[in-house]
This record gives structure tokens, C-alpha cells and sequence, in this order.
């Protein structure tokens, strides 16, 4: 795995302002530096902010089927390099290899190819009575990307933005920034033209606020925490510009009495597992009739046991004490431990045990809070009333599933459930449904064309 020492900016590969101040990767699964890159300072911020300025009039005018045709070649420049992308994912996350290969690089390929579908078919201009409205792109976008899906969460923002017509400054976590710089590369073998794409690495409270705060970026995405997505909303509003914020999750999982159990329980534990619980979305809480319950809680233990062998590490030493200390407030508060716990199970390495609770309470730390880890709450309720409290009793709402014998007794209640997505029986990913959250999981949604709309503004003339 190569990193530039460089920053890309203007087409081009250029240094640091201060290329003494660098960020050191480190492989979360034995602990060492595998690579360099700079930390970008506001000078830097700066100097990618005006490269996208001077770039936006061209790419602006550029015709909706070019920009297809340059986001086409994306696609097949990333599917070219899927081996690489997995490698890199792997070496800076930690995720298992077969899990970067099937996930982390082949989901932003499908991204990437639906907005290259989107740019040529989706019509800029429409007819409403006696006037043409416009759909125009939004000015420059400032991308401030995380690190549990890198390159997915990168191409999340950029695709579309590119697609509207809008040029782009990334700031990319500084866990995992080689794979934003291998976007990067393959940017710039698309041909997308200087400028309208640029990659400052560099440190949330210094490259990422100085790009949240810059005058001449017209629209602030986000994914993230939702402190941090707070303080960005904060920053964006004195200056009146647009935001994109997709935050936190505190997903319910509800098996409805009807559900199949076994097959509910083991893919909800899965989808706790996956990416070691680096998922926003995931189904953290599993919601069981209390007259299955005991059921449920054997099986979710004896499911999550299965994966001591089969996830990564966590991300960081950071990350991996904050889902201990959760672990720990979980036994403090009285929850029950069914598998998994605190204690390391490797001696290198920044790994958490699968964990599973029972007997938690909606009111628990843990069954409230996003504790981003390979964590599974196990909760019991009375009747679909109480269910639905419990479901709807955070301050999240960004994904969910339901279970049920019948489809339509599913749906009837993921209709009454406050969160953006939900799951029926098991659904399957759609690159092209939207996501995002309600409360405070965020404002706007990603992915399709209502990921589009977001880097698009209006403009109406009156005939």
C-alpha cells in the first residue's frame, strides 16, 4: 500500500503548506504504522476551496451526458482497482478481506454507476404551467467523509455531487485517508477535469472546520457523530449555507410474535457483526416478544459466538476503549452479559469481543446511546404498543427492521416507526432507495436520485 505525501489539489499532486506535520496510519489489527500522509492546515483548506471556485463555472456548463461519461469512467477505473481498494480497506480498517472485497469495494462501484445512470437520464429542466424551472447544481460542496465505509461513504457524496454539476473538496477521516487518495487517483484516470475534484487530508478540527466554515463552499455534507454533525450544522448556519448531515443510529430490530425466530435473530445478529459494528445503521437493539424471549437470548448468544473468530478489530485504540467502556456501563446499569464482555480476546491488535446483553431496558445507557461496536441489546415487550415505544424511544432514527409471518402485518408497523429506513423480513440493500434519518440521525438523504437533489438547487423563469 503506497501513500502520496501530497495533497490533490487542481489536478495535480502538490505539497503541504507544512509537510513536516503528518498523520500516521496505523493497521488496527497489529497496531503498526503502515503509512504517512500530510495534515493539511486552513492555507491548504483554502487553496482547494478556490481550485473548485475557479473550476465550478466549466463544470457547470458541462453537458449533463459529459458528466455521465466521466462518472462511467469512474466506475470502471474503481472496478478495474476492486482488488487493490479491499487490500487497502483491510490494511487501514481492519475489516476482513472478504468483507472489503464484497462490501467495501464492490457497493461504491454499483454508487458510482447509478449516478452515472442518473446524470444522463434525469431531466435539469421540466415544464409547470406557464413556467421552466431549473434544477441547477448547488456552487462547491465540502465532503467530510468517516472512516467505517471509506470509499462507499466517499462516493456517496462525490458521485452525485459531480452528477449535479457541483465541484468538491474531500476531507476524509484521518483513519483511513490511502483510500481516499486511491479515489483520488482514480479521479483523476476518469479525466474528470482539474479542479473539480480536490482531496485535503488532514484533521477534523483543523482541515475539516476549516472547510465547514470556508465563504466560498456553498454546501456542507457530513457523515458522522451527531455532536460533531452539531457543531458543523452550527458553523454552516452562521454563514446560511446548506448542509447534509447523516449521523447517529440507535436501530431497532423488532421480531414480531409471528416472525420466524431462528431466522430473525441470526441475521439480526449478523448485521450487529458486520464491519464490527461500525455501522450507523445497524440493528443494535433487538426487540422479542417477552413470551420468545428466553428463546431469542439463546439464540442471539449462541449466534454472536460464532464471530469471535470472524470480525476485525475495531478501528482505533480510541474506539476500541469507548465500546469497552459501554460494555462496562452495560454491567454497571444491570444488564445481563450473554457472551463477550470487556476483556480483550487478543493480545494485538484493537479487538472487542461479540457481545450480547439480555434483560435491558429502554432506558439503559446501552440500549440509548450509539456505542459503534460489535454490541447487541436484547429487549422484551408486551405487545406491539410497547414494542413500538421502545422502537420509537430514542433520540435517533436513521434505520430499523421489522419481522413478521405476514408481510403486510410487517409494513403496517415499520409505517409507524420513526426512522428513515426499514428492513421487511430481511430486505435486501438498494443503492437507489434513500438514506438518511429522522431526529437527530441527520437532515437530508444520500443514495439515488434524492441523493442527487441534495447538490441541486432551483431556479424558475415565468413565461
Amino acid at each position: 500500500m503506497k501513500a502520496h505525501d501530497g495533497l490533490y489539489i487542481d489536478g495535480a499532486w502538490r505539497p503541504a503548506g507544512h509537510p513536516d506535520e503528518v498523520i500516521e496510519v496505523v493497521n488496527p489489527a497489529d497496531e503498526q504504522v503502515i503509512a504517512r500522509v500530510p495534515a493539511a492546515g486552513a492555507a491548504d483548506v483554502d487553496t482547494a476551496v478556490r481550485a473548485a471556485r475557479a473550476a465550478l463555472p466549466g463544470w457547470a456548463a458541462t453537458p449533463p451526458a459529459e458528466r455521465a461519461a466521466r462518472l462511467s469512467a469512474l466506475r470502471d477505473v474503481l472496478a478495474a482497482r476492486k482488488d487493490e481498494i479491499a487490500e487497502t480497506v483491510t490494511a487501514e480498517l481492519g475489516a476482513p478481506l472478504a468483507f472489503s472485497q464484497a462490501v467495501h469495494a464492490a457497493v461504491p462501484i454499483a454508487v458510482a454507476g447509478s449516478y452515472a445512470e442518473l446524470a444522463a437520464s434525469r431531466p435539469f429542466e421540466e415544464k409547470v404551467g406557464n413556467s421552466t424551472v431549473l434544477h441547477e447544481p448547488v456552487g462547491v460542496v465540502g465532503a467530510i467523509t468517516p472512516w467505517n465505509y471509506p470509499l462507499h461513504q466517499i462516493v456517496a457524496k462525490v458521485a452525485p455531487a459531480l452528477a449535479a454539476g457541483c465541484t468538491v473538496v474531500l476531507k476524509p477521516a484521518e483513519d483511513t485517508p490511502v483510500t481516499a487518495q486511491l479515489f483520488a487517483e482514480a479521479v483523476h484516470e476518469a479525466g474528470v477535469p482539474a479542479g473539480v475534484f480536490n482531496l485535503v487530508t488532514g484533521l477534523g478540527p483543523v482541515a475539516g472546520q476549516a472547510l465547514a466554515e470556508h465563504p466560498d463552499v456553498d454546501l456542507v455534507s457530513f457523515t458522522g457523530s451527531t455532536a460533531v454533525g452539531r457543531r458543523i450544522g452550527a458553523l454552516a448556519g452562521g454563514a446560511v449555507k446548506r448542509v447534509a448531515l447523516e449521523l447517529g443510529g440507535k436501530s431497532a430490530n423488532v421480531i414480531l410474535p409471528s416472525a420466524d425466530l431462528a431466522r430473525a435473530v441470526n441475521v439480526g445478529v449478523a448485521n450487529v457483526m458486520n464491519n464490527s459494528g461500525q455501522t450507523c445503521s445497524a440493528w443494535t437493539r433487538m426487540l422479542v416478544h417477552r413470551d420468545r424471549y428466553a428463546q431469542a437470548v439463546e439464540l442471539a448468544g449462541a449466534a454472536a459466538a460464532k464471530y469471535g473468530d470472524r470480525i476485525g478489530p475495531v478501528v482505533s485504540a480510541r474506539q476500541r476503549d469507548r465500546v469497552r467502556g459501554y460494555i462496562e456501563k452495560g454491567v454497571a446499569e444491570g444488564a445481563r452479559l450473554i457472551v463477550g464482555g470487556p476483556e480483550s480476546p487478543r493480545e494485538k491488535g484493537y479487538f472487542v469481543s461479540p457481545t450480547v446483553f439480555a434483560d435491558v431496558t429502554p432506558e439503559m445507557t446501552i440500549a440509548q446511546e450509539e456505542i459503534f461496536g460489535p454490541v447487541l441489546c436484547v429487549l422484551p415487550y408486551a405487545d406491539e404498543e410497547e414494542a413500538l415505544r421502545i422502537a420509537n424511544g430514542t433520540v435517533y432514527g436513521l434505520a430499523g427492521a421489522v419481522w413478521a409471518g405476514d408481510e403486510a402485518e410487517a409494513v403496517a408497523f415499520a409505517r409507524r416507526m420513526e426512522t428513515g429506513q426499514v428492513d421487511i423480513n430481511g430486505g435486501r440493500f438498494n443503492p437507489l432507495a434513500p438514506f438518511g434519518g429522522y431526529k437527530q440521525s441527520g437532515v437530508g438523504r444520500e443514495l439515488g436520485s434524492h441523493g442527487l437533489d441534495e447538490y441541486l438547487q432551483t431556479k424558475s423563469f415565468q413565461f
